[in-house]
């Protein structure tokens, strides 16, 4: 559908609001949360002692006797023992059915979330894997492995196909490196998705070759690597698709999630969601952005059917800077193995593609999500949004960047004039920060990935991402990484960057909220809005800084009802 003018459907929906207020003012609460820290992110009453839901929307809040009072003999009471209650955090961008995946998969992330250290014990992951799911090898028919990272490996390279044909070759083997953009076929999986000596480097995308010779080493890169991946993806039943999609958001909502995001959805994972909805298999909200170069079936729609909606569309422009497949207007500190100085990666698609897509958007009214890391890609996002601003004025659709990793500061300005919502990744500065600093883009413009200080200098909302499978959904990292900014080492990269503990906390709330047209019902804990709340074990404003990600997901509570306990 296309969206109301913005400033009739605010309207609207805050008469729906305050209509929906004042006929929840004079029932009785279902429940009522009391006897912790309330923090609601709202300015006008940011901390209260208790809340009461009826009906699975808030009641109303403040001191807790005034709010004891809408109690009657059949209303429940939640003591929080003293712990701290806020709104379920919104997903500003991840991918739900590939968290499924990985959730299924063999764990081979670096520490601190798993033990992929080096290729050998790579290996006896994948191994210890096929030994402990034999029924999942079974229906899979593929060894899978999900969040290797070379520049974590004590080797500091991909494993090759050799390696993976250690593990097996009776069944073919893939792993997905962290980035999500790169992966590692064995010999099998290479011949099963037809990628041999003779094959071409597809548009936008690489296959690697064992030194001087045109044999594919196992490594491939973008459209490179999802060529690897459709005979897997491809070959799995409607059931075992769907699994995926129950798998992935069940994973978020333990880490505090209420509404989920599925940020570049194909037609098979489309379907999947769909058909789990339909069964009322969802426990949290999904919003889905279908890719637009690749799905026909786009229908976005603001109202949720069984807890699923499509938000919009997504378009991928370039790949991940710390698998060195960014689009940079400048070259990379250190290119990759073989290649020149004045590399600086590639686009995924090019500049008249890109310019199409974002008018289509704009002309359908349909919000727009933007995957682009690096600045030349971001550059053409920008120019694209421009030209469409220009040919379709009274369109708003909130289009959002996605990753933003390399923004420069005139980019910025870009994006606040021309409305550009920025969902960013500062969870970077955490897993690749010192990564970046020694070979991805130097120690200067490594400090300054995802800018959220020249974003709070000009006023401008943010989104703080996680984009899992990428990393684990740990809504509390990507709390500590938005806020310190200190990388694995322990250095703080770009100290400027840093941001107050209640700015990142709207960060995951009510500003994903906004970039959702949603809020007017979540992101806050206000009278006629969603009761979507996360209990967690602390409150993150009476924390030190550096204990931000050691606290704890206690419940997450859809609409009044737990979905997950600790």
């Amino acid at each position: 559908m296309a969206y109301l003018p913005l400033r009739r459907r605010a309207s609207l929906l805050c008469a729906a609001a305050v209509f929906a207020s004042t006929q929840l003012a004079a029932e009785t609460a279902d429940t009522i949360y009391h006897g912790g820290t309330i923090l609601t992110i709202d300015d006008d009453n940011p901390v209260v002692e208790a809340v009461a839901v009826a009906d699975g929307r808030i009641l109303s809040l403040g001191a807790e006797a005034a709010v004891l009072a809408t109690a009657d003999g059949d209303t429940r009471r939640v003591d929080l023992e003293g712990r701290t209650l806020l709104p379920g955090f919104v997903d500003s961008h991840g991918h739900a059915y590939l968290i499924g995946l990985q959730a299924v998969s063999a764990n081979l992330l670096p520490p601190p979330d798993g033990n992929g250290r080096d290729i050998p014990n790579l290996q006896t992951l994948l191994t210890n894997w096929v030994e402990e799911n034999p029924e999942t090898l079974e229906q899979f028919g593929w060894i899978v492995g999900f969040g290797y990272d070379d520049s974590q490996l004590a080797e500091q390279r991909h494993p090759t196909r050799q390696e993976l044909d250690a593990v097996s070759t009776e069944y073919p083997v893939v792993i997905i490196h962290q980035s999500g953009h790169l992966g590692v076929g064995n010999s099998k999986a290479l011949a099963l998705a037809g990628i041999t000596a003779e094959s071409d480097d597809p548009p936008g995308g690489v296959i690697r070759r064992e030194a001087g010779s045109s044999e594919p080493n196992g490594v491939l890169e973008e459209t490179g690597f999802f060529q690897l991946l459709l005979p897997f993806i491809g070959g799995l039943s409607d059931e075992l698709q769907d699994s995926l999609v129950v798998a992935g958001t069940r994973f978020a909502a333990s880490f505090g999630y209420t509404t989920v995001q599925e940020g570049r959805a194909m037609q098979m994972g489309l379907d999947a969601m769909r058909r789990v909805a339909e069964r009322g298999d969802l426990a949290v909200d999904l919003v889905a952005y279908p890719d637009m170069l690749a799905v026909q079936d786009i229908a976005p729609s603001l109202a949720y059917q069984n807890r699923f909606r499509v938000g919009g569309v997504k378009l991928t422009i370039d790949g991940s800077p710390q698998g060195k497949t960014a689009y940079l207007s400048q070259p990379y500190f250190h290119p990759p193995h073989g290649l020149p100085a004045d590399y600086r990666g590639y686009g995924a698609i090019d500049e008249a593609t890109a310019m199409a897509a974002v008018e289509k958007a704009f002309a359908n009214g349909w919000q727009i999500l933007c995957h682009a890391n690096g600045d030349a890609a971001i550059d053409q996002f920008i120019e694209a949004v421009r030209a469409a601003r220009a040919k379709y004025p009274d369109v708003e659709v909130r289009p959002v960047l996605i990753h933003g990793q390399t923004l420069r500061l005139d980019q910025v300005d870009d994006l606040k004039a021309l409305k550009i919502f920025p969902s960013l990744f500062p969870m970077h500065t955490f897993y690749w920060g010192d990564w970046h600093r020694e070979s991805v883009l130097g120690p200067v413009r490594a400090d300054n990935i995802s800018p959220t200080g020249w974003l709070l200098e000009r006023d401008m909302m943010f989104g703080s991402h996680h984009d899992a499978p990428v990393a684990l959904p740990d809504s509390m990292r990507v709390l500590s990484a938005t806020v310190t900014r200190r990388s694995r080492s322990g250095d703080i990269l770009g100290p400027e960057h840093r941001v107050p503990v209640a700015t990142a906390l709207k960060a995951l709330t009510i500003w994903p909220a906004w970039q959702h047209f949603e809020e007017d019902t979540k992101g806050s804990i206000e009278p006629g809005k969603l009761a979507d709340f996360v209990i967690l074990s602390a409150n993150p404003l009476e924390v030190p800084e550096d204990a931000l990600d050691g606290i704890v997901i206690e419940q997450t509570i859809k609409e009044d009802r737990v979905i997950y306990r600790r």
